[in-house]
């Protein structure tokens, strides 16, 4: 079973998020910065690119082994599936077209998730940005595990089962911990999802299917690009809620390792982040940050100071604030 965790509740501070201060003192220092905000026209050719290479590989395997559907689901169609939720990710800030063009983000949004399996995009888009509003909210922000979570995967092998079951939790915590009525956009990504999954079975056939919908699942679990769930928001220093990471999968990430520089500005895209911390690198520097995201997963594994619990909460949105007392410690995470 391995060792137990240490931590027996989340984290509870009573101070607003950072991002919003540090956001108003980048942008007093250094203004042109503003310059920066805006859409990013090659994500919709990114966006295109990766569901022809998706339908591509899925023909190609049509007739292949499960053992290897399972092996190109993980080390290949996977990573181009996680790709495309990071994809989703910014689109959900309308980085592909603007603000100006929400339907065309959201058809977007839509067309890219048809390689994923399962209706994603929408419902996805309507709970991040509650995570970016209220950061830590004990009720608003369902990114944290939920308290049942946290009591249950508490040991080295359960912790090993929960970021295998991360896409379980994932998608169905926030439906469980704040049910909202379903829209039009919501049944719109669900019928093309549905007729796209129907047009591929009768197509190609179950195992393209297989392909498609399993490398979605093992690409979210326990891989090496999934360490961004763990490594962006899970407690590695006292008092620090937000890490970036700085190593070479942001380039198939979109940038979602810069999580501080995107959190401040959610409305730049993720391919000029690295601009911001060039620009503001004051602001940036002496934060903890990653360089690894298998050694964040193996460190949330084996470490027992590190659980489901490690995340910064707050009390309702409308709480009392004072100064949760940051911690001083300066150096990465790793």
């Amino acid at each position: 079973m391995g060792q137990r965790v240490s931590r027996q509740d989340f984290e509870w501070v009573y101070s607003e998020e950072p991002h919003k201060t540090r956001r108003k003192l980048i942008l007093a220092k250094y203004p042109e910065i503003k310059e920066l905000m805006g859409s990013d026209h090659r994500l919709k050719y990114a966006v295109v690119m990766m569901v022809i290479v998706q339908l591509i590989s899925a023909y190609l395997l049509r007739n292949a082994s499960v053992l290897t559907l399972l092996f190109f689901g993980y080390a290949w169609g996977g990573v181009i599936n996680h790709s495309m939720t990071l994809a989703i990710h910014e689109i959900s800030h309308n980085l592909a077209f603007g603000p100006s063009r929400p339907l065309a983000n959201r058809a977007l949004a839509i067309f890219g998730n048809l390689i994923l399996g399962i209706p994603y995009a929408v419902v996805f888009k309507k709970y991040h940005l509650e995570h970016h509003k209220y950061q830590g909210d004990d009720e608003l922000d369902v990114d944290i595990p939920s308290r049942l979570e946290a009591r249950f995967f508490t040991r080295t092998s359960t912790k090993l089962l929960w970021i295998v079951l991360q896409p379980v939790f994932y998608t169905i915590r926030p439906l469980m911990l704040r049910p909202k009525p379903l829209t039009m956009l919501e049944f719109y990504n669900f019928f093309a999802q549905l007729c796209f999954d129907v047009v591929l079975y009768y197509t190609l056939g179950w195992k393209a299917l297989l392909y498609l919908s399993g490398g979605t699942f093992l690409a979210m679990g326990l891989h090496p690009v999934a360490g961004h769930f763990i490594s962006e928001h899970y407690m590695f220093k006292k008092g620090y809620e937000t890490y970036s990471y700085y190593g070479f999968l942001n380039c198939i990430t979109f940038n979602v390792g810069y999580h501080n520089e995107h959190h401040d500005f959610p409305n730049i895209p993720g391919s000029k982040l690295p601009q911001v911390r060039k620009i503001a690198a004051e602001f940036y520097d002496h934060l903890p940050c990653h360089t690894s995201w298998i050694h964040v997963i193996w460190d949330f594994i084996f470490n027992p100071e590190i659980s489901p619990y490690s995340r910064i909460k707050r009390r309702a949105v409308n709480g009392a604030a004072g100064d949760h007392g940051q911690s001083g410690v300066q150096e990465k995470a790793h």
